[in-house]
This record gives structure tokens, sequence and C-alpha cells, in this order.
């Protein structure tokens, strides 16, 4: 079943395959990074680009059903909950990020 949630679970995914042996050898030597490996930045870009892509169609949902283009009333409301998950899922990895940033520089060396 598609919720609207893949790209914060492909990041999630990507996140869970790093505890593996996979992120001993990333981490003991620097200079070899997998070729296949998506950096982080893009997985967040793409996270982004998708929550906004489900932004998109439930307010293309929510005006199609105002203006009686042929969208049921069913389409509307799954197409805004898809986008209201996906946005407050995005917005709970955003606070999680912030808090994580603010505790590291809030380590003393």
């Amino acid at each position: 079943m598609h919720i609207g949630l893949n790209p914060m679970m492909a990041a999630a995914n990507t996140l869970t395959g790093l505890n593996g042996g996979e992120a001993a050898s990333t981490l003991s030597s620097p200079g070899s990074q997998a070729a296949a490996s998506t950096p982080f930045g893009d997985l967040l870009t793409d996270a982004v680009g998708q929550v906004n892509d489900l932004q998109v169609q439930a307010h293309d949902a929510v005006t199609g059903l105002m203006s009686g283009s042929g969208v049921d009333v069913h389409q509307a409301m799954i197409a805004t909950q898809k986008a209201s998950a996906s946005f407050e899922l995005a917005l709970a990895v955003r606070n999680k990020a912030v808090a994580a940033y603010q505790s590291v520089m809030g380590m003393q060396f």
C-alpha cells in the first residue's frame, strides 16, 4: 500500500543499513566510499521534493473537487491525508536533526 512516505522510508532504510558492517568499512577507511551509496543530502533533497509533490497533488485534488472536474471526495481526502502525513514526518525528522545538531554543538571537547 502506497501511503506517500517512500522518501522518508528510503532515508530510514539507508540509515538502518549503515548500522551493519557497511558502516564499519565506511568509517574505517574514509577514502573508500561505496559508489552505489547516495549522499545523505541528496536523500533529504529528494524527500523534500516528494513531500512537495504530494502537497501539489493534494492542492490539485482539492481544486478539482471544488471546480467539479471529476475528482471524488474520497480521492481529495486521501491526497490531503497523504500530504499531511508526509509533511508531519518531514517535520519530525527536521526536529530530530535540529535537536541532534544542538546536542553536538553543546558538547565540550
